[in-house]
């Protein structure tokens, strides 16, 4: 059996760097370079995240994608400087509703 820990290390935090990257990239209009730059990461993980080749997992809670998309906004509003506060933001909120039942491997 996994820890808390284990699994949103293993699974959550990508996650959530995955959707960021997704509107980091669709809809404030970054390039993959700025975008890993910006979620302190490299560019490969960043076009595996955007492939869909990591971090498969789906969040289908309506309020989490919401807060990610709020928080894309002010991750580019902050030039990155606020990502572990963001990350930290959604992942206890996740946490809050009881993390799995919000991310399965399909909606």
């Amino acid at each position: 059996m996994k820890t808390p820990c284990e699994i949103i290390v293993w699974n959550i935090v990508p996650v959530i760097k995955r959707e960021f990257a997704k509107n980091l990239v669709n809809e404030f209009g970054l390039i993959q370079k700025e975008v890993a730059k910006t979620l302190e990461t490299t560019e490969a993980t960043i076009s595996r995240y955007l492939s869909g080749k990591r971090a498969v997992l789906e969040i289908c809670d309506q309020e989490i994608i919401d807060e990610i998309k709020k928080s894309s906004k002010r991750i580019v509003n902050k030039n990155g400087n606020n990502i572990i506060q963001e990350t930290c933001h959604i992942c206890r909120l996740m946490r809050s509703k009881n993390i799995i039942e919000g991310i399965s491997d399909s909606c």
